[in-house]
């Protein structure tokens, strides 16, 4: 979304954004290139990114308990709808992104009071990867969110999701087909060129030898990281090849639990590391053979991974763990960039991943098929000039 708001201001818009301070996996270095001042006391602060002014409100870290966490979301669309409203000049359009999908409810109400139209970007489908999780159960709530996300839908000018699928999803809960806008994430192609295998990080934490199967992102039930513990049970051990090494990098819920998994591995097998700085990705994935892009069971078709335009951008070939019908595995396969194998089903991971040791220049051709698909695709370029188009009609249609 930075990007995106340097790029809509590179084209002629003028750009404010309304967002939180720092406050889950911090990377300090940003920070820093990035001070914030008092606005509101510690309620609201201000920076520019690049000649867009930024307000952030205040929320605290992320906790453990599902009230605290309500509780700072809830004061988050309070302080920033205020904010919207006095704040920040007479909006044309607003752009919000999902999730949370009460931001939608903020944008509305904007919208309605200072005579602007809405984009409603969809880049997860809530509340239903919440439902097949089983994070929420209670029918009342159920019925209250999808009350909510139909209202959303409906005072939106125009809703935006990141994959074909995710689109029909949406035509079937109702949503005017003419409305629902296939816009893809992008990546920066300049900083995400394929890397050196051998680098600084890779020394660092000994992943010079071997094949090295990474995973970086958030370690929560969504994303399905058990299954990874348990194809590195299974990971064909052959004394001929170089070791295989899995590196799980991220915060989440469930970090503590798969550390305390791979303990029982053998040594070196599986590394579990704390969240990186941004900066380091580049080198992450470079010092990575294989990347693992995990969805859980029933999320296939909620939501794709933005992670995966980056590991593509990288150069580097992907196992992704995914129904074999998700717009997840339909571009992997489209791209030829990796493997897919279905969720929950660590028999098939470890057999993609001993592959990968098996047939090391099969799998060098698929990273660099991933990352023509990028460039042909994916780039920055490409993907702001759908927005700034999709902005303008939005825009033009609601003046007429």
């Amino acid at each position: 979304m930075g990007d995106l708001a340097r790029e809509l201001r590179a084209r002629g818009h003028a750009v404010t954004v309304v967002t939180t301070v720092p406050h889950y996996n911090r990377d300090l270095d940003a920070e820093r290139r990035q001070p914030m001042r008092p606005v509101w006391g510690p309620l609201l602060k201000r920076s520019d990114y690049d000649g867009v002014p930024v307000f952030h409100t205040a929320m605290p870290a992320k906790t453990p308990s599902a009230l605290r966490r309500i509780a700072a979301w809830i004061g988050f669309h309070a302080i920033s709808t205020i904010a919207a409203l006095v704040l920040v000049e007479r909006p044309d359009v607003i752009l919000t992104p999902s999730p949370p999908l009460s931001i939608g409810v903020s944008a509305w109400i904007v919208a309605r009071l200072r005579g602007a139209r809405y984009v409603y970007n969809v880049q997860e489908i809530y509340p239903d990867i919440a439902i097949n999780l089983g994070a929420v159960k209670n029918r009342r709530i159920i019925a209250a969110l999808y009350a909510l996300e139909r209202f959303v839908y409906r005072g939106a000018a125009a809703v935006t999701v990141i994959a074909a699928r995710m689109r029909a999803r949406l035509v079937a809960k109702g949503v005017p087909p003419e409305r629902v806008h296939v816009i893809p994430n992008f990546v920066d192609l300049d900083r995400l060129a394929p890397a050196p295998r051998h680098n600084a990080f890779s020394a660092q934490h000994g992943l010079d030898e071997g094949l090295v199967v990474t995973y970086a992102g958030n370690m929560g039930p969504a994303q399905g990281l058990d299954t990874v513990i348990e194809a590195a049970h299974l990971v064909d051990a052959d004394p001929g090849r170089p070791p295989i090494r899995f590196v799980l990098i991220g915060e989440g819920g469930m970090r503590a639990r798969l550390t305390e998994r791979a303990a029982s591995l053998p040594p070196g097998r599986v590394t579990v590391l704390p969240y990186q700085p941004n900066s380091l990705m580049p080198q992450i994935y470079g010092a990575s053979d294989v990347s693992l892009v995990p969805q859980a069971a029933a999320t296939g078709s909620d939501a794709i991974p933005s992670k995966v335009y980056r590991i593509m951008a990288s150069g580097r070939p992907l196992i992704a763990v995914t129904e074999l019908d998700s717009d997840l595995a339909a571009l992997v396969r489209e791209a030829g960039c990796g493997r897919v194998v279905p969720p929950a089903d660590p028999r098939a991971l470890a057999a993609a991943v001993t592959d990968a040791a098996a047939h090391p220049g099969e799998w060098r051709a698929m990273g660099e098929r991933g990352r023509a698909h990028v460039v042909a695709h994916y780039t920055r370029a490409v993907v702001s000039a759908q927005y700034d188009a999709l902005i303008r009609r939005v825009h033009e249609d609601g003046a007429a």
